[in-house]
């Protein structure tokens, strides 16, 4: 009921949000006078703000055209090698120029998070990524653009994906998980190591990932364990309305997750928005675009599969079964003292306030039987969460880590 209340909410803004365009067009037309005035910045304001707050945002693009090697500006070209009804795997090709050695750099698989945003969410990512290795990354699908006909998607499927897309790429790989992949990540990986598959990656690397939240456990960790996967059950799992592809498609909400996203952080948001209609009002249009740019993607979301949400509430934040040692998957146990082919390096934020300091640095005392000089960590100071895998330090702090714990392992 309340996913159709939503839907329903949209389409009578519909009306209104036609009205505040008709509005912008008119206070921002050079030819009216008054277009230039206080006023007239104030009222635009004003209506690009509610305009913002409507709005359902599509799913963004990677738009990432060049990088630069070695102080050789290389062109990038986004190309599909795998698409499947839940997951594409993108890989980042460069084009490089004519009369240019091309150099060989190590692949690299992102398996990006599915935890309400897509994929783009790690554009920065990605971007930083690309002047040191081969990128590839897992573009996973809204659940309600995928009809019931196609099946379910849960955490099981999820692991056998990433096997799946390993052996595609052909070995001589590493994978990185970003946060909340990293427990079927490392379960992936276990199982490859103990069944001695050929395409067992060289390295894996998991940042700000829930390997085992009794460690410090965040306001999310403690939530989930408090609630129990039931109470998340019949609470926030609902039918995808008509008239989207997934129709009937038991779902947890992308807006539903976005709520929780902003009510952690809600007087930060506020601000934000405060500051980005004063940015507007002065005509600072460097600082609005820099707002809208973020606000772009974080506000588009994607829903995810009931059978995979409650899967991972129940196995990973309630059960806590990799790190028991209770993880089945399909019937088999996943024992990650089996990775002894595979190195280890886990990233950690010191403000991380979803998968709190320890969480992720507990895979190492998991992988018991790999080498110390296989395994590294690194806790990055002075970041939250997303700070892990994007921004200024990311760049240059982690990225010159993972470089180098790549190339030690190849």
């Amino acid at each position: 009921m309340l996913y159709n209340l939503y839907e329903m909410n949209h389409a009578a803004l519909v009306p209104w949000r036609a009205a505040a365009d008709m509005g912008l067009n008119f206070w921002q037309n050079p030819v009216n006078p008054w277009s230039s005035s206080s006023t007239a910045r104030a009222v635009t304001a004003s209506l690009e703000l509610f305009e913002r707050a409507t709005r359902r945002f599509a799913k963004p693009s990677f738009e990432l055209k060049e990088t630069t090697v070695g102080g050789v500006t290389v062109g990038v070209s986004e190309l599909i090698l795998l698409h499947k009804p839940f997951v594409s795997l993108l890989h980042f090709s460069k084009v490089w120029p004519e009369k240019i050695k091309v150099k060989s750099q190590p692949k690299l698989l992102v398996v990006a998070p599915m935890s309400g945003h897509y994929a783009t969410l790690l554009r920065g990512t990605v971007e930083a990524l690309l002047p040191h290795f081969d990128v590839y990354i897992t573009d996973w699908t809204d659940a309600r653009t995928v009809p019931v006909s196609m099946g379910k998607f849960d955490l099981e499927d999820y692991v056998d994906h990433v096997i799946e897309i390993l052996q595609v790429m052909g070995g001589n790989v590493n994978v990185m998980a970003v946060c909340q992949p990293s427990v079927p990540v490392m379960a992936a990986v276990a199982l490859m190591n103990a069944s001695g598959d050929k395409n067992t990656p060289k390295s894996m690397i998991l940042t700000g990932g829930p390997i085992d939240t009794r460690r410090n456990p965040t306001a999310v960790n403690k939530l989930a364990q408090e609630k129990g996967s039931d109470w998340f059950r019949k609470n926030v799992i609902m039918k995808v309305p008509f008239p989207h592809a997934g129709f009937m498609r038991d779902v947890y909400p992308g807006f539903l997750q976005l709520t929780g996203f902003m009510t952690m952080n809600l007087d930060r948001h506020m601000d934000a928005h405060r500051q980005l209609f004063w940015h507007l009002v002065e005509g600072d249009e460097e600082s609005a675009e820099k707002h809208e740019v973020f606000y772009d993607e974080y506000m588009s979301v994607m829903d995810l599969t009931a059978e995979f949400y409650l899967q991972t509430v129940d196995r990973v934040f309630v059960n806590h079964d990799l790190p028991k040692g209770t993880y089945l998957h399909r019937g088999t146990l996943v024992d990650p003292s089996k990775i002894t082919r595979t190195a280890l390096m886990t990233v950690e934020g010191e403000r991380d306030d979803i998968s709190g300091v320890g969480q992720t640095e507990a895979a190492h005392d998991l992988c018991s039987n790999l080498p110390q000089e296989k395994k590294r960590h690194h806790l990055q100071l002075g970041v939250g969460h997303y700070g892990v895998f994007s921004g200024s330090r990311f760049r240059n702090d982690v990225v010159p880590m993972l470089v180098d714990f790549v190339s030690a392992n190849a």
